[in-house]
């Protein structure tokens, strides 16, 4: 509390209201005796002054509160002098605080009424701090309501988060079950030695891929449950990469018969990765590749040796390429660039999960490319010595 703002404030406010000179300084000087005698005993305490209606009368309140370790004693002359000069003079002592209210009856031949308090109000926020205390005062209030809306946003933002990630979790196993199923049918049905015709035997190829698409799908978002809820496990192993690349591009060859894919590998390293989440991000890479370039184009994967100890591994097509304003923001969750939206199918999930894959194995992922002409995916993992 400041003594010369809380004089100063009584003051005005008592004399907007119309009272008599008299009436302003016993306000102000009940209001300034309470609050110098609680500036002796504490740094702490709120001054509220306002008007206060009581059925058709209205009176001019000021409130004091602090902490209820404060006890007023016999030497604190100002509490008791404060006590002559209003009329209505209130200590009220609760469990986590101490309350003053003092009152003075405003006279009904001043037409006081909600419009003309209204008016005061709006006076009173237009009014300049009266000194640097009440400055440094509204700019700490200001803040501490900004940091509340922040902190209920972040509140409301994770509890939006964790239902939408539970929600995905369920839904992703919910699909999952009937998905498994369903291909397994469509796996049976292909494989029966009874003739079924060409047709047929296309459609059923068809559903095949489509349920192979949705699995990935459904893969996909199992894996950002898992993310967010650091639930992402891993198998660590020591393999040999270009081993592991070539039997990767076996199986890429025969989902991607439309593309040409070369490989041009540097001296087999040793690395200590997760097959299964590994085969995750290089089917992805070779698949978007694929996805976002003409049929017949080739798809070049590379590795080279690094002089940090890393191996990188490069994907690079002949595609559509990305901007240089989307390049920032493509290993986002759910992120998808407006020009592939209308043409393209996809949820902008499989970058996200494979980067947070490349992370896990402590390497990183990043993407070149020059639009209208094509992209390279590269990512690093550490080198195993042998």
């Amino acid at each position: 509390m400041d003594l010369v703002l809380a004089h100063k404030r009584s003051m005005k406010v008592a004399e907007k209201l119309g009272l008599t000179i008299a009436t302003q300084t016993t306000f102000a000087t009940a209001v300034s005796e309470i609050s110098r005698t609680l500036i002796e005993h504490t740094d702490g305490g709120i001054l509220v002054i306002g008007v206060l209606q009581d059925k058709t009368r209205y009176s001019l309140v000021a409130t004091v509160s602090f902490d209820a370790a404060v006890q007023f004693t016999n030497a604190d002359a100002g509490f008791y002098y404060a006590q002559k000069l209003v009329p209505e003079f209130e200590l009220i002592n609760g469990v986590k605080g101490n309350l003053i209210e003092m009152k003075i009856g405003i006279p009904r031949s001043l037409r006081l009424d909600k419009i003309k308090i209204e008016l005061l109000g709006k006076y009173f926020e237009s009014q300049e701090p009266l000194n640097a205390y009440e400055e440094i005062k509204l700019r700490n209030v200001n803040l501490n309501r900004m940091a509340d809306l922040k902190d209920e946003e972040l509140k409301q933002s994770r509890l939006v988060d964790e239902k939408k990630t539970e929600f995905i979790s369920v839904a992703s196993h919910e699909i999952k079950t009937p998905m498994t199923v369903l291909k397994a049918y469509t796996q049976v049905a292909k494989a029966t030695k009874e003739p079924i015709s060409e047709k047929l035997r296309g459609l059923l190829d068809k559903i095949d891929l489509q349920s192979t698409k949705l699995m990935t799908l459904v893969q996909q978002l199992m894996d950002i449950s898992r993310i967010e809820n650091g639930n992402l496990q891993y198998n660590l192993e020591r393999v040999e990469l270009n081993v592991f690349l070539q039997e990767q591009l076996v199986v890429m060859r025969q989902i991607l018969p439309n593309h040409e894919l070369l490989d041009s590998f540097g001296h087999d390293v040793l690395v200590e990765i997760d097959e299964l989440r590994l085969e995750q991000v290089f089917s992805n890479l070779i698949g978007n590749a694929a996805k976002y370039s003409d049929k017949h184009t080739q798809i070049i994967i590379t590795t080279r040796i690094l002089e940090d100890g890393h191996v990188c591994i490069s994907i690079t097509d002949h595609g559509m390429g990305i901007s240089s304003e989307n390049l920032g923001a493509i290993f986002e969750k759910f992120y998808r660039t407006q020009d592939v939206v209308s043409s393209h199918s996809g949820l902008g999930m499989g970058l996200f999960v494979s980067s947070k894959i490349i992370a896990d194995h402590r390497g990183k992922i990043w993407v070149e490319s020059d639009l209208g002409k094509g992209s390279s995916f590269h990512f690093t993992l550490p080198i195993v010595k042998s």
